[in-house]
């Protein structure tokens, strides 16, 4: 049984212009230990469904499952929720800034949070723990640094305390969305080097919402690539790198930057994403995709292609279609090549 199940999920919030359908039938696994990354366009669902999951999208009309240790978290009490998040599920979002309370130092933040989930942990011990973790994730000087407040930190540092509350009571399942956005590479790749060193020593099962996919390409082990509320693909790293099937995961790769390649362009994706108030009929990236024919109406189901039982896509075309190996877009093919 995988650490995360989650089947079948549907959120919708209701606006003075309609109904916006969020996600849309969504489906996923995360195993323990493993990382998990949910990449797509802005807009598609991804920060919603793991909101969703740990009771924070309050107001949404919320239906299907999502079973995490063998407890139903969808529609669970607000005490259930409130002893899950934190404590079993750490949670590292996208804008440190405003995540920190701007009037606390960071050390009060972090011994605040593990206090709330144990009160019979002093204040000291809390602070003397905040000081560990500040150091467990490369801030020098930790304990002269538990009493500084955010506005003092660099948002590098800020991303690092967001982590060190997040992992405090080391949870089985760390949610990041977008964790390295707005930081610059060097940073960045500091940032997702602390996260894989927690997940080697805890063990931590790892849910990474982003877009960007040299991210993916360090950090994977399985991928979902989400458009428009659902899910497109189902792949494991290599394989979806290697041997992309849907028309949408193929544009992403080749939407690229050449590295060391002088006067090579960029190839985006053409049009835009879709309103989620009103949809396309059937498969949602029919308006964009390349290979759209009158089988797009419909609403492909995810199904095997490929040689790999677990690679999914949501496409009417051959399951035996995708890239060969030789054929892989270069930039992609380097990011892959890097990873471990």
């Amino acid at each position: 049984m995988a650490l995360l199940e989650v089947r079948d999920l549907h959120v919708e919030f209701d606006t003075p212009d309609g109904v916006v359908h969020a996600v849309r039938g969504l489906s996923f696994d995360v195993e323990r230990g493993s990382t998990l990354a949910v990449v797509g366009e802005s807009g598609s669902g991804k920060s919603v469904a793991t909101q969703t999951i740990t009771g924070l999208t309050r107001g949404a009309r919320v239906t299907g499952s999502a079973v995490f240790d063998g407890t139903e978290l969808l529609g669970a009490s607000e005490e259930t929720l409130r002893a899950v998040r934190g404590a079993r599920i750490g949670m590292i979002f996208q804008d440190p800034l405003s995540s920190l309370h701007p009037y606390y130092t960071v050390g009060w933040q972090v011994a605040e949070m593990i206090r709330a989930h144990d009160r019979t942990v002093t204040r000291a011990m809390a602070r003397e723990r905040a000081a560990e973790l500040l150091s467990l994730v490369g801030i020098p000087r930790a304990r002269r640094r538990v009493d500084d407040y955010p506005h003092q930190f660099s948002g590098g540092m800020r991303q690092r305390v967001m982590i060190a509350m997040a992992v405090a009571l080391d949870p089985a399942l760390l949610i990041a969305d977008e964790p390295t956005t707005a930081l610059d590479v060097t940073v960045q790749a500091q940032v997702l080097e602390v996260m894989q060193q927690l997940q080697d020593r805890f063990g931590t099962a790892i849910v990474l919402i982003t877009h960007d996919l040299g991210v993916v390409a360090e950090m994977a082990d399985e991928v979902v690539v989400m458009y428009a509320g659902r899910a497109m693909e189902v792949a494991p790293r290599r394989e979806l790198f290697y041997h992309p099937h849907h028309p949408y995961s193929e544009g992403l790769l080749r939407s690229l930057p050449s590295r060391g390649e002088p006067g090579s362009r960029l190839v985006p994706v053409p049009g835009a994403p879709p309103s989620l108030l009103d949809p396309p009929q059937g498969c949602p990236f029919r308006p964009r995709c390349p290979h759209a024919f009158a089988d797009c109406h419909d609403q492909p189901p995810l199904r095997p292609v490929g040689g790999s039982p677990d690679h999914l896509s949501a496409c009417w075309l051959p399951p035996s279609r995708g890239t060969t190996t030789g054929e892989v877009p270069a930039p992609a093919a380097r990011e892959l090549q890097e990873a471990p």
